[in-house]
């Protein structure tokens, strides 16, 4: 019975799959915005475009895939 109750704590996940991906995404466009700051800072001004199109669209992918993850998640309690 012990081990049935120590399985189930293993297998379940602190945050959903969903959440984790959005974490992720958010935290990679943040990095992205990170280094077109600084290298525009530098006096960069030919920014690679892969770089801006990343700090543009991986950001607000990851925010919005982890809301919709937290209003999965608000749901199924209720």
């Amino acid at each position: 019975m012990e081990t049935a109750k120590k399985e189930a704590a293993v297998s379940a996940p602190g945050k959903p799959f969903l959440m984790r991906v959005g974490i992720g995404l958010f935290g990679l466009g943040m990095l992205a915005v990170l280094a077109v700051f600084i290298m525009f800072a530098a006096g960069l001004e030919n920014l690679p475009v892969w770089l801006s199109a990343a700090a543009g669209i991986i950001t607000p992918l990851g925010l919005l895939l982890g809301l919709i993850a937290l209003v999965r998640e608000a749901r199924a309690k209720n």
